[in-house]
This record gives structure tokens, sequence and C-alpha cells, in this order.
């Protein structure tokens, strides 16, 4: 341990990975979201915070299992030549969730679909919310975590990456909800963003790899159109005061 904290090596491991896990927890912070806005706040706020301490779990353990989840990349079967591993296959289920959660919460938005009162099923409503995070967090979990594995060479970088970048995406989770439910339209746009990730998952379950890049490019142009949208509507309601 020492070593590590005397190593300028270990440092810039450290900070790579942590930017690194930053950018992949974008996903997370973005479905966390989207899934809460349906519930009272302080059942969201809950829910937020359940849902990212799963999710460092879930980092963790897979951390401590190493020799085990790179046992995960192995074909167990194949279909006209191509392999299937347990990741593949964790990552196409995990894509084609987000694809059918983003899909029908869309459906909703589309045709006005009116949310339940906290006094209609809250509790269990709280409840499918939470089994909902567990299963996309361990998707992210495992995307996270193979990039950390060919990253790193130490698992003690490895966690401490994590827990970082887990810790601002705790900080950021609040603000990104609270803006999505300010303003619908960008709902939308998160919507739209969690199946263009799902289709990034199935394509990498297929080993069809689609470079990140381009998915992160597309989601800042949007997001900076979508700001731009945001701030001439506030300008207009101003005007019109």
């Amino acid at each position: 341990m020492i070593d590590l904290l005397t190593s300028p090596e270990a440092w810039a491991a450290l900070l790579t990975l942590t930017a690194l896990e930053i950018v992949l927890g974008i996903d997370n912070v973005i479905f966390l979201s989207v899934i809460t806005s349906r519930i009272p706040q302080p059942q969201a706020t809950r829910a937020r915070q359940i849902g990212l301490a799963l999710a460092l779990v879930f980092r963790i353990l897979l951390l401590s299992v190493l020799v085990w989840l790179i046992g995960l990349t192995q074909p167990v079967f194949s279909i006209r030549g191509l392999g299937f591993s347990w990741r593949d296959i964790i990552l196409i289920a995990g894509g084609l969730f987000l694809i059918a959660k983003a899909t029908h919460e869309i459906h909703g938005e589309v045709e006005a679909r009116e949310d339940d009162g906290p006094q209609s099923g809250g509790g269990n409503k709280f409840f499918w919310v939470i089994v909902q995070i567990i299963v996309i967090d361990l998707v992210f979990s495992l995307d996270s975590i193979i990039t950390a594995i060919g990253m790193a060479k130490d698992l003690e970088i490895m966690i401490a990456a994590v827990i970082i970048a887990v810790i601002i995406m705790y900080v950021s989770s609040g603000p990104v909800a609270r803006f999505v439910a300010n303003h619908p339209t960008t709902k939308m746009l998160a919507l739209a963003f969690l199946v263009l990730i799902g289709v990034a998952l199935v394509a990498d379950g297929f080993e069809f790899h689609i470079p990140r890049g381009y998915i992160y490019f597309a989601i800042v142009f949007a997001l900076a159109v979508e700001a731009f949208n945001v701030m001439a509507s506030r300008n207009r309601r101003k005007r019109k005061a």
C-alpha cells in the first residue's frame, strides 16, 4: 500500500480510471433520474440513495471476485459460430431491459399517462423502482468493472476509483433528477439516451462494439441543443412576465 501511495504511475492510473468510471456512471445517473421521477420526492431521494449504495456494493463485490469475473468472458455456448459468454448474456439482457423500460416510459409520456398518487400503491411502486435499480446497477457495474480490469493492475486502485466515482454520482444525482423533473422535454431526451445506451449494450453482447465516444458525443450534442431550448423558454417566460 505504501508503494502505491508513493508511485506516480499508481496516481496516474487512479486519476485516469476515476475519470472513466465517472463517464460510465453518467448512464447510471440518467437511469436513476428517470426511474425515480414517478414516485414522490421523499421516496425518490431514498431510492437514489439506495440505488447508488447498491451500485457501490456491487462494484466492490465484483472487484473482490476479480478472477471469477475474468472467467465470464469465456464462451458458454455458440450460435452459428458466434460465442456467447455470461458477460455477453448479461449485457444483452440488460440492454433489452433498458430499451423496453425506456420505450414503456416514452409511450406513457406520449399518451399523457397520469401518475398514480402517493396513496395508490406507493409502497409497491417504490419496491419495483428498487428492483429495477438493482437490475440496471448489476449491468452498469459489470461494464464499469470490466473497464477497471483493463485499466489498472492493482485491486486497491480499482476500489478507490470506484468509490470516488460513486461519491461524485451521488452528489450529482440530486440536481440531475430535479432538473429532469422540472423540464419535461429533458426527460424525453433522457429516455432517448437510455434507448441508445441499451442498443449499445446489446451490440456489445453480440461482439459488435460501438465506440463509446460516438455515443457520448451524441449525448453531449443533444444536451447542448436542449440547454439552448431551456434558456430560450426561460427568456420567453421572463419577457411575458
